[in-house]
């Protein structure tokens, strides 16, 4: 277990403090993008809505103020469109009201109905993959990633009601997702098509294969992990893990920083069987050591293989001591900054039979909490101060969030 961190916890009580009203949380960055409609998770209501979920489940904060967030999260018509995933809609707000209720009870009857929604957007999803699977075709990212996709409704869905038959049959999913079509060639079954941003490009004329815990392989490969690491029966899953791993092992590039994985490759890298050094992505959670480091030690402690664990935070504790890697990351957010990767290491940490990178995390703690020293930036969850604060905060208690909510990112 890690130590708590006193002066953590401080800042990020700072931050909670000036997010404690949604009313004055966006006076100097209104929510005009898109992602901050009430129901998201990554710059809505719903996502801050977390930070101080957490804190209340914590004994740090105040439920009353989490009451207000959760209720601004609900606020107009629930959609449980095609586009509604983790980060959207009534999943997300299915998964933050269960990190709300917890073991007590609350909210059984909204629960009930964002339990409903939820599944049935997920049985939408698995049918129209399993049929794509059938025609032998290749997947969009949008279809298995985190963000978009059944990765990110699986990931609700274990940490929500772990036994029940959707998380069976999303789990069943992802391991068909790895098995080989018809007319694969030397290309993995998870090669999308389109560019990473999910559409076609002539950038892009043969697609790519995406490394990545945001939108590619990589949340498969944690998502998979976590549910042996708790002992689901899912047939077939060791298999599948080998075979994620086999595809990441061979495109594993070693420098004087250390290990690293790219966030993505092309065909054309798949014809030379090289990746160019210049390639390497910035540590962050989305493409970088943050979450591809995370997702090998899961393999590693699923598979009970030792040599994976070791070289996935061998990887995470070079990165910490390279002060040229920690400089990549001047944002300060989950997804794209610092406090992406505090919680994986973080996470790591804990995970982790020696003490190194638990003995790094003062340092990039205070490299955090000084990016935080400058004017508050965006509120949301995933870029801005509400993600930050909750790194800080988990770090600050030195416990496992009483929520879990990491869970979005497939850290834990």
């Amino acid at each position: 277990m890690n130590s708590p961190d006193p002066d953590a916890l401080a800042v990020a009580s700072s931050i909670a403090a000036r997010l404690s009203d949604p009313r004055a949380a966006w006076s100097t960055t209104p929510p005009t993008r898109g992602r901050a409609w009430p129901q998201s998770l990554a710059g809505g209501a719903a996502g801050i809505a977390l930070l101080h979920i957490e804190r209340a489940r914590s004994g740090h904060g105040h439920w009353d103020t989490a009451q207000t967030w959760l209720s601004v999260a609900a606020s107009g018509a629930l959609t449980a469109a095609a586009n509604a995933g983790l980060f959207f809609g009534a999943p997300a707000l299915a998964f933050v009201t269960h990190a709300a209720a917890g073991p007590s009870g609350r909210y059984r009857r909204a629960l009930a109905s964002l339990d409903e929604a939820a599944i049935a957007v997920t049985r939408t999803r698995l049918a129209v993959a399993h049929a794509r699977i059938d025609r032998g075709e290749r997947p969009t990212m949008k279809e298995f990633d985190l963000i978009r996709g059944l990765a990110g409704l699986g990931a609700h869905h274990l940490g929500r009601h772990p036994d029940h038959q959707i998380t069976s049959d999303t789990l069943s999913y992802m391991v068909r997702l790895t098995e080989p079509l018809p007319a694969g060639g030397e290309l993995p079954p998870w090669w999308t098509d389109v560019s990473p941003n999910g559409e076609p490009s002539p950038d892009y004329p043969h697609g790519h294969g995406n490394f990545g815990l945001a939108h590619g392989i990589g949340s498969v490969l944690a998502l998979l992990s976590l549910a042996l690491l708790r002992n689901l029966p899912v047939a077939g899953a060791d298999e599948a893990i080998e075979r994620i791993c086999a595809w990441t092992d061979l495109w594993r590039q070693q420098d004087d920083a250390g290990p690293w994985w790219p966030g993505l490759i092309t065909v054309d890298q798949v014809r030379e069987q090289r990746v160019e050094p210049t390639l390497r992505p910035r540590p962050s959670w989305c493409y970088g050591i943050s979450g591809t480091a995370r997702a090998q030690q899961l393999a590693g402690m699923a598979l009970g293989d030792a040599a994976r664990q070791q070289a996935a935070e061998n990887a995470m504790l070079a990165t910490l001591r390279d002060p040229e890697q920690l400089d990549l990351l001047p944002e300060i957010g989950l997804c794209h900054g610092m406090a992406g990767l505090l919680q994986a290491a973080w996470r790591m940490a804990t995970d982790s039979r020696s003490p190194d990178i638990g003995a790094e995390l003062p340092r990039l703690t205070a490299r955090l909490a000084a990016q935080l020293s400058h004017p508050l930036p965006d509120p949301e969850l995933l870029d801005g101060a509400a993600g930050a604060a909750l790194a800080l905060h988990t770090v600050g208690i030195g416990a496992a969030p009483a929520t879990g909510w990491d869970t979005f990112l497939l850290l834990a």
